[in-house]
């Protein structure tokens, strides 16, 4: 099990933390176990996720992908982060029902190595699984689907864009976050059971994304210098973007002068 301690020094939280969250750290621990219990299961569905829909990659519209079970510590950490955020919404959550409100219990990232070949992924995703905004989930305990046959797109996907991007991001039925430093896709699918979160990035963006999430956020969000660095390293990422869709525009260019 998770020492408390550890724990609060891991992540950066204090006791007034657990306090403003509203949960005791005996419904934590209980939490825990009950995910440590279903834990082999969804590794196993994420493989299974994998196998099924992107092993393929070229049928999906990708080019390459990982996955992963989301970490003890880490779902804690995210529940005690949601209660403080949004204590209505999540008001509710114990460890009978975790998985109905976490919906990246199994997380999925896609990567492709240039933007603007989100659109083929988004296609894909969006025509291989019901994607019907009258069964999107409000609520998280109502409209929560005990049918494990029934795999469908959970939620309205969204993108987050880059201040300054292009209208690459243009689609039907996606929600569009704009004003950020990041780019990425966002879709929460219903499989067997379970939530299944997928990201879809640029290798690029990929690798600011991991160094930002180790080193800055949660934990350090707060912290100028950290933050001006994840910056810096956020808008190299995006020049590099910028730089492979324009070597690749000069490539189909001289192609076409053959």
């Amino acid at each position: 099990m998770i020492d408390k301690k550890t724990f609060l020094s891991t992540y950066n939280m204090t006791e007034t933390d657990l306090e403003k969250a509203d949960i005791t750290w005996d419904e934590l621990e209980a939490i825990v176990r009950e995910y440590l219990k279903i834990e082999e299961h969804l590794r196993d569905i994420g493989k299974d996720f994998i196998n099924d829909y992107l092993y393929d990659i070229d049928k999906a519209g990708i080019h390459s992908y990982r996955y992963r079970t989301k970490k003890p510590g880490h779902l804690l950490e995210k529940i005690i982060r949601k209660k403080k955020e949004n204590p209505d919404k999540f008001a509710d959550i114990n460890h009978t029902n975790f998985y109905k409100y976490i919906t990246d219990l199994i997380g999925i990232r896609v990567f492709f190595l240039y933007r603007e070949d989100w659109i083929y992924f988004h296609r894909y995703i969006t025509q291989t699984f019901e994607n019907n905004p009258d069964i999107y989930v409000e609520d998280r305990i109502e409209d929560f689907d005990d049918d494990i046959n029934h795999y469908y797109i959970a939620e309205r996907p969204k993108v987050y864009k880059r201040s300054g991007d292009s209208r690459i991001y243009d689609a039907k039925e996606i929600d569009i976050m704009a004003g950020g430093i990041y780019r990425s896709l966002h879709y929460i699918i219903k499989f067997k059971g379970y939530y299944v979160e997928i990201q879809g990035r640029t290798l690029f963006e990929e690798g600011w994304s991991e160094i930002d999430h180790d080193i800055v956020y949660p934990y350090y969000k707060d912290d100028e210098m950290l933050k001006d660095f994840s910056k810096l390293l956020n808008r190299l990422s995006g020049m590099a973007d910028e730089m492979s869709s324009y070597f690749r525009r000069m490539k189909q260019e001289k192609e076409e002068q053959r």
